[in-house]
């Protein structure tokens, strides 16, 4: 196993040379251009003072730019700070301010509002570089992408760096307060990586389709996956149903990797059954739980096996999924990748195990669990044990086998009543109704019960019912304190970056 990221391309190189690596829009790039690429772009941001340790804020949508930039930065032996497209100037300022990041990579889109950041006067405190790529030239304060590429050289030792060293600072949501920084190590990307491609039997023979925002864990274990296993990656800018299943159709896909949400668009697309999905040998699916009767719609529509993970920010990635040659058992997040260690812990006293089928916190130890929050040793002591257990925040229970399924997010839980109910049951259960492409659940306060259920949902194209219809579906899969009180039926709901449904910003559709 290789012990730094800044290795990937190199190895991936020297194994792989000129077979198709990256597929970005009408550009197709070989192993061999990557790296050398790469190269250049580390050798160019020396140039101008990035070095081993310093921090680089990556602020950019799916591109080969962005592929360039993350493997470049650990080249240098330099830390990435991966962030997501959606947050603002603002909270770029404090992310950027945060982890103390000396220079910034941005597409021009997303960099220009926050040129402000750069130097003593902005926000930043400590950054003092921005490279943008794009059309046109740079504004002033900012470098041009292009111009580090041709200034650097194609031949560069890659720096030599322990493989328990910071290799990458990605930052939470930020669902209460500010976010937090969850420093990884190169080890502990690499094993996720690799483990998650033991697990999935990639290799070499894949080719891979996704619509997952590299900055997020998800979509960086797939990204890392497919260089490190020779595989050809098709990075698709953002999501949209229809031209997921052309690229699939085109590069004769055979893996396809997603969140819920995505997959259930794809089968409320009226031209779903038009695609040649026929090469797809898995999907895999996680972020969120999914319903088992969308799971398996879409294993009969598309025929192949959908393989469901389970995952965080705070452990690289993938913490648990479903083997490819193991039971396939839809709504669990199936086993513990080798190496790691997982249990279904007590709430009032984490160190005591559940037994077998009760609901308790998932709970995950080995090398895959981050070194801790950034700059906030309050925040980590509370998430990760002495004893190196890590709290998920997920309520879930164990079966005989190993398998662990979800019931819910602790913090989404609904009180009604005195009854514990939980938003992703429902869901599930109304996404078993015919005529619903998605659904979310979220609370709402109630002057009697303290909460109530109140279910948002998204018809499928050209199709009609009620709120009645909705409720009596409930009432016959549900126990009555679960069924929900309120339906309101939306054109869509809120999403995160990676397709993630944001309960939080439910209240925000309400009619």
């Amino acid at each position: 196993m290789l012990e730094t990221l800044g290795e990937v391309l190199p190895a991936a190189a020297d194994q792989f040379g000129d077979k198709t690596a990256l597929v970005a829009g009408d550009r197709r790039f070989s192993f061999t251009e990557l790296n050398e690429l790469s190269n250049r772009l580390a050798s160019g941001l020396r140039g101008i003072g990035v070095e081993a340790g310093d921090r680089v804020t990556l602020y950019a949508p799916n591109s080969w730019e962005w592929v360039v930039s993350y493997h470049a930065i650990h080249k240098l032996g330099a830390v990435a700070n991966p962030i997501n497209v959606m947050l603002t100037p603002e909270e770029v300022g404090f992310v950027v301010k945060d982890c103390g990041a000396k220079a910034l990579i941005a597409s021009r889109e997303k960099g220009v509002p926050v040129l402000a950041l750069r130097g003593d006067d902005g926000q930043g405190g400590t950054l003092r570089e921005v490279v943008l790529f794009g059309s046109g030239a740079p504004p002033t304060g900012a470098r041009a992408f292009d111009e580090l590429l041709a200034a650097g050289s194609a031949d560069m030792q890659v720096a030599r760096v322990p493989p328990d060293s910071l290799s990458t600072i990605c930052y939470t949501s930020g669902t209460t307060g500010h976010p937090k920084g969850a420093m990884h190590s190169h080890r502990n990307v690499i094993v996720n990586t690799a483990m998650t491609a033991v697990m999935h039997v990639r290799t070499s023979e894949d080719t891979v389709v996704t619509a997952l925002p590299c900055p997020h864990v998800y979509g960086n274990v797939v990204m890392n996956a497919s260089l490190l296993y020779g595989m050809t990656l098709v990075l698709l800018p953002s999501f949209d149903p229809a031209e997921v299943m052309a690229a699939i159709e085109e590069h004769r896909a055979t893996l396809f990797e997603g969140v819920p949400t995505m997959f259930m668009y794809m089968l409320a697309h009226p031209d779903f059954d038009r695609f040649d999905l026929s090469s797809l040998t898995r999907c895999t699916v996680g972020g969120q739980t999914m319903p088992a009767a969308k799971m398996e719609e879409f294993e009969r529509r598309a025929g192949c096996p959908l393989v469901e993970l389970w995952g965080m920010t705070e452990i690289a990635g993938l913490g648990t999924t479903t083997p490819l040659y193991g039971k396939n058992r839809h709504g669990s997040i199936g086993v513990q990748l080798p190496h790691v260690e997982c249990r279904i812990a007590d709430l009032q006293a984490p160190s005591k195990t559940m037994p077998v089928g009760e609901v308790g916190e998932l709970m995950v130890r080995g090398p895959i669990v981050m070194l801790g929050y950034y700059a906030n040793e309050a925040a980590t002591r509370a998430t990760i044990e002495p004893d190196g257990w890590l709290h998920s925040g997920d309520l879930a229970r164990q079966d005989e086998d190993g398998y662990v399924w979800i019931v819910d997010r602790r913090k989404d839980m609904i009180l009604t009543a005195g009854y514990n109910v939980y938003p992703a049951e429902l869901e599930r259960v109304i996404a078993m109704h015919p005529a619903v492409a998605l659904v979310a659940v979220g609370p709402q306060p109630d002057a009697m019960k303290g909460e109530i259920a109140k279910a948002y949902v998204v018809l499928k194209p050209g199709e009609t019912t009620d709120e009645e219809s909705i409720v009596t579906h409930c009432r016959a899969h549900l126990a009555a304190y679960k069924v929900p009180r309120q339906v309101q039926f939306v054109d869509d709901v809120p999403k995160t970056s990676t397709g993630k449904i944001m309960r939080r910003e439910l209240k925000t559709l309400d009619a």
